[in-house]
């Protein structure tokens, strides 16, 4: 009885206790990254069954996470941050825009910390769209007079394309921002707002103390509020963790230690996945630019402003540049055309002649009196000769092309009749000045007055 009594005394030991062996044990690690990212029992039981063939029962991840969850929670570790080492950037609910049409209008706010010394910049706008929130960023960068070495987002789709706490997939935009400026961009682990507490705390304070209960005229006026109410109210408060006026800290510790701004600004640019045609073309904005032939069919990143269109492959690897072209126009770099579909005209006389040189010196003669005589066209009738040597050899294309100059016959016909019929070379004789037959000048002048008189 007092062994009974002893058993049903004992405590009871936690479902997720190592003491106690449960068939969850072994995937331990697994089970509480899942609870880290937020997701319930259920999900967690579902994925261990189909991918690693867990054979427990969602009884029995209930009880382990209930354990895990009440025994083995620690406490969070606060971080404090190196003057200008990071910011926390979030956003949240503005103000409403009444413009007096009617309609009201909520934007989002977008707030940017500096986690040493809290100094914030705050902006509002009516899409969380990229282009929005890199103009936002950078703003605060020209605001604060300097730039972080390191950027904690929160996992909006303007900056992650893929949310992964191991190798998120970023947007390319936002990476070259980061490059530009010289700072580097983090999203925080999924659902762990924890992660960056301070800017979470801040969005709220700007709801509560700057924004509640107000309402402005337009999204400009709602900005030029935000950017008194930081300088006035927020710089000046003593804030509760560092205990220093916040405006003080900013200047002397913190903005020492920001990196420079770089000289230019962001070249803000639109980016776009695109499908190489047939043709070997992309399409931007009405007009056609074209990549190497290799990347025909395949899908590329494009990107270009009012000046530059740059082509990447999927390694974000710049493969073409062109100039922007005005609607309509196409620009083509030659060594993007394949070899093949290269025609004569576009290869130029210079080309072909260069050619002909190999044939003889009679061949190149001719061609180049060709050229000389007949300009433009003239690039057909050399593709024409060379088109010849195929069908006949270099010592009867010499001969009929030192025939056909001499007779200063300059077309291909010529040519062709001429090693048909290996016609001879025509005579050339120099113009002689004294012979026996020819009498000088003197003579016939006399023979003339003679016949004069003669006649009279």
């Amino acid at each position: 009885v007092r062994e009974a009594e002893g058993i049903q005394n004992r405590p009871k030991v936690p479902a997720g206790s190592p003491t106690r062996k449960s068939l969850c044990e072994p995937f331990r690690e697994f089970i509480t990254d899942g609870l880290d990212q937020g997701l319930s029992a259920q999900r967690i039981w579902q994925d261990l069954v189909a991918d690693h063939g867990f054979e427990g029962g969602y009884d029995s991840v209930k009880r382990f996470t209930r354990g895990l969850r009440s025994s083995n929670q620690l406490p969070f570790r606060r971080i404090e941050c190196d003057p200008g080492e990071e910011a926390q950037v979030d956003f949240g609910t503005g103000a409403f825009i009444d413009d007096g049409s009617g309609k009201r209008r909520r934007p989002h706010v977008l707030r940017v910390v500096l986690s040493h010394s809290r100094k914030a910049y705050s902006e509002a706008v009516f899409r969380q769209s990229t282009e929005n929130f890199i103009r936002v960023m950078e703003n605060s960068f020209h605001h604060f007079g300097g730039v972080v070495r390191i950027v904690i987002i929160d996992n909006l789709k303007a900056a992650v394309n893929r949310a992964d706490w191991y190798d998120p997939e970023m947007n390319p935009k936002i990476r070259a921002f980061a490059a530009h400026y010289g700072t580097t961009v983090l999203p925080h682990r999924p659902y762990t707002p924890r992660h960056k507490g301070k800017v979470e705390r801040g969005v709220g304070y700007v709801k509560d103390n700057g924004l509640k209960g107000r309402t402005f005229p337009s999204l400009a006026e709602h900005n030029s509020y935000l950017l008194e109410w930081e300088s006035k109210i927020a710089d000046t408060r003593i804030h509760g963790t560092t205990r220093r006026q916040v405006g003080k800290l900013f200047e002397e510790i913190e903005r020492p230690a920001l990196q420079p701004l770089p000289p230019d600004r962001f070249p803000f640019f639109h980016e776009a996945e695109r499908t190489v045609h047939r043709d070997g073309h992309v399409e931007v904005d009405k007009s056609y630019y074209s990549v190497p032939p290799e990347y025909l069919g395949l899908k590329v990143w494009v990107r270009w402003d009012g000046r530059v269109v740059r082509v990447f492959n999927q390694r974000m690897e710049q493969v073409a540049i062109h100039a922007k072209a005005e609607p309509g126009r196409f620009k083509t770099h030659r060594r993007h055309i394949v070899e093949e579909k290269i025609s004569g005209v576009e290869r130029g006389t210079a080309y072909y002649l260069k050619r002909i040189e190999r044939i003889g010196p009679h061949a190149a003669r001719w061609s180049e009196a060709v050229v000389k005589k007949r300009g433009v066209e003239a690039v057909r009738v050399l593709l024409g000769l060379l088109n010849l040597a195929n069908r006949h050899s270099w010592i009867e294309i010499e001969r009929a092309c030192e025939t056909a100059w001499s007779h200063r016959s300059f077309n291909l016909r010529a040519v062709r009749e001429l090693i048909k019929q290996q016609a001879p070379r025509q005579e050339e004789f120099e113009f002689m000045d004294e012979h026996p037959i020819i009498r000088s000048l003197s003579e016939y002048e006399q023979l003339v007055r003679d016949a004069f008189k003669e006649d009279q």
